[in-house]
């Protein structure tokens, strides 16, 4: 349902102190946006300029900063503005989500447009878009089609956050355009973010003892993917930079008018928990654009021998890329009752520029593969077939490659190495799902950028990568607790988060050592159980080989957690210390609590579940010789009262797992 009001400028504008400012509230009042244009902007030169400042519980989180737009062969359009027209706006309505952290959404907020002219010749036009939110504020640049602007080179977008002390944030250091976004959140201050850093998004702030603010984007489409540099002349600064185009260097958005930027995106609360249940990012994206989507399937997904490297045991093959490999998975997810199966990368033939991706045909597999006869047998057991692609051999045979998919049976396409997210490659993006969709393919790119919302128009696109993930742990000791532990405030705030949970094979953070053939992981068996609740992916591709899951504790667990949820409650939780999250599918709870090298006893309040009935609740925790061997797990039943409580006593890198149905009257 929609409920419209109509233009109540008392409800909606404050009047500021200067006649050119406005204010924007959010619906309960916490957050208040003022925008509009000064005369002078301390502590930048003179000239009227556009400006925004926020403020959460009375308390000044971002001072005024500017925005802008630099053109390659034009001036900005910055300065000498005047506000010609101020357009509030309330909005509450309901969606429902195909898959992801809550079915019923709803986008309940206040917006307020100015339309701006420039005082000088040539008199160009801008809007500037502002939304607030209970769970945060959001902002677009729109430049209307007008004879001043046309076609235009956006050089670079000058949107800056000056935030009112030097705080914590947590942020990762890409220092390159070009890259898969794999890296770890570090605990930096905002003053050691220099002009040269290039920053990714979500970026975390703690903005004072009970502020927390996530910058991102929200909406990428025909704009350059942005990250964050520091100011240098301004304190306490961040300013936006944007992916360059590769085919010119000089100019970030190639366009015309009328076009419209992302929406920046601060997501503000008091507990940083708040921020990993908003739905905001999804609420600014583009509603849905398919007509059909129950074809759409989410679920959990076996993965082929690439992360395990492992044998088959008492079998007459070795794990390779071949047939009789992806059926021995295929059985694996038949067994588990998981919906799919993961054909990776070798199933037609062999990568070995993982720069450009080489001369490969994505349509021919190799002699020891045979996808429709993979298709045929996974079908027979009830599960879908995935098939991974190097994204250039994709883009080189596209519309031919989809409609061979779709012929084998094929349910979805892993897409990776692309590495980039200028204008070209968004746009990229996006035409591939769409063309995904009308092949009725589900897709997961690897390699990727962040996800701004665009599952929310095409939610055939269930998840991305684009994470520091458990791959990792095959070549490296960056799998830490704490790294996974501070993604959940981080990476995963902007959206799905292909990290590859599942790994059965363990070791403390001591004996922990790299290996390429049956990898382990940092931690114990019962915090990679929690990961499934914890991280949020419609497609939760989980790791380890066969033979790591047969009789062992947990694998109900595996078999039971799905990939969607209908709800999401963060109960407890310190970015880079532990995290306490509840999902809910139809009428039973999961919970899954993870905690970073420090053990801890946590007691989880089960009030989310209401009223003061019994409850059946089936746990997986570390078992004592956990703190020693994080392979040993117990699985026990209780009977609970929702007005009670569950301990959690986790080892380091531990966790807590728990499924909690009603008990039967």
């Amino acid at each position: 349902m929609t409920r419209l009001a109509p233009l109540a400028v008392c409800f909606l504008l404050v009047p500021a102190a200067l006649s050119s400012a406005a204010e924007l509230r959010s619906p309960d009042g916490r957050i208040v946006v003022a925008v509009g244009v000064k005369e002078r902007l301390e502590p930048y030169p003179s000239g009227p300029r556009l400006y925004y400042s926020v403020a959460f519980r009375g308390k000044a989180i971002l001072l005024d900063s500017p925005l802008g737009l630099d053109f390659a062969d034009a001036a900005p359009l910055a300065r000498g503005l005047v506000v010609e027209k101020e357009t509030p706006r309330r909005f509450d309505t309901t969606w429902e989500r195909v898959a992801g952290k809550s079915r019923q959404v709803r986008d309940h907020g206040n917006e307020l447009t100015l339309d701006l002219r420039e005082t000088a010749p040539p008199a160009r036009r801008l809007q500037v878009v502002f939304r607030a939110y209970d769970d945060g504020v959001a902002f677009r640049y729109v430049l209307p089609e007008q004879p001043a602007l046309g076609a235009f080179r956006l050089a670079a977008e000058r949107t800056e956050f000056r935030f009112a002390g030097n705080h914590a944030a947590w942020a990762a250091p890409y220092g390159s355009f070009t890259t898969h976004q794999e890296e770890e959140f570090d605990k930096v201050t905002l003053g050691a973010i220099t002009p040269s850093s290039i920053m990714g998004l979500p970026l975390l702030v703690q903005a004072g003892k009970d502020a927390f603010v996530a910058i991102t984007e929200s909406d990428l489409r025909d704009w350059a993917g942005m990250y964050l540099s520091g100011h240098g002349a301004a304190a306490n600064t961040l300013v936006s930079t944007l992916s360059p185009r590769p085919d010119d260097p000089a100019a970030a958005v190639q366009a015309k008018t009328p076009h419209r930027s992302p929406w920046r995106v601060l997501m503000i609360d008091d507990h940083p928990g708040r921020l990993v249940e908003s739905n905001l990012v999804a609420n600014l994206a583009t509603p849905l654009q398919l007509k059909d989507t129950s074809w759409i399937t989410p679920g959990r997904s076996a993965w082929d021998r690439w992360w395990s490297g492992d044998w088959a045991p008492g079998a007459d093959f070795k794990v390779a890329m071949n047939t009789a490999t992806m059926k021995y998975f295929t059985d694996l997810a038949a067994e588990m009752g998981w919906e799919y199966v993961l054909v990776d990368w070798g199933w037609y033939g062999p990568i070995t520029d993982f720069e450009t991706g080489g001369v490969r045909d994505c349509t021919k597999p190799v002699a020891a593969v045979d996808v429709p006869e993979i298709v045929r047998y996974a079908k027979e057991k009830n599960v879908k077939v995935l098939v991974w692609i190097f994204w250039t051999h994709l883009d080189q045979k596209l519309d031919e490659a989809l409609a061979l998919y779709e012929k084998w049976g094929v349910a979805g396409i892993k897409v990776d190495f692309m590495a980039r997210d200028d204008q070209w490659m968004v746009n990229w993006y996006e035409n591939v799902v769409r063309k995904a969709a009308e092949h009725h393919l589900t897709v997961d790119f690897h390699g990727a950028m962040k996800p701004t919302g665009l599952e929310r128009a095409y939610p055939n696109h269930l998840t991305r990568e684009g994470v520091l993930g458990n791959e990792y742990n095959k070549w490296s000791d960056r799998v830490t607790p704490e790294h996974k532990v501070t993604l959940p405030f981080t990476r995963m705030l902007a959206g799905p988060m292909d990290f590859t949970p599942g790994g059965f094979r363990h070791a403390t953070k001591a004996a922990f050592k790299a290996q390429d053939s049956q990898p382990l992981v940092m931690g114990t068996r019962a915090a990679e159980l929690a990961l499934l609740v914890v991280y949020e992916s419609p497609l939760q591709v989980i790791c380890d080989s066969p033979d790591a899951y047969r009789g062992q504790v947990g694998t109900s667990f595996l078999k039971e957690t799905p990939a969607t949820w209908d709800e999401t409650r963060v109960l407890a939780g310190e970015v880079g210390q532990y995290i306490v999250v509840a999902r809910r599918s139809g009428k039973r709870w999961f919970v899954g609590a993870i905690t970073g090298s420090e053990g801890r006893t946590l007691d989880i309040p089960l009030d989310f579940l209401g009223g003061d009935d019994l409850w059946k609740a089936r746990i997986v925790a570390d078992a004592p010789e956990a703190w020693v061997s994080p392979e040993r797990a117990s699985e026990d039943t209780w009977t609970v009262r929702s007005s009670g409580k569950l301990t959690a006593r986790m080892a380091p890198g531990g966790g807590f797992a728990a499924i909690l149905e009603p008990a039967a009257p």
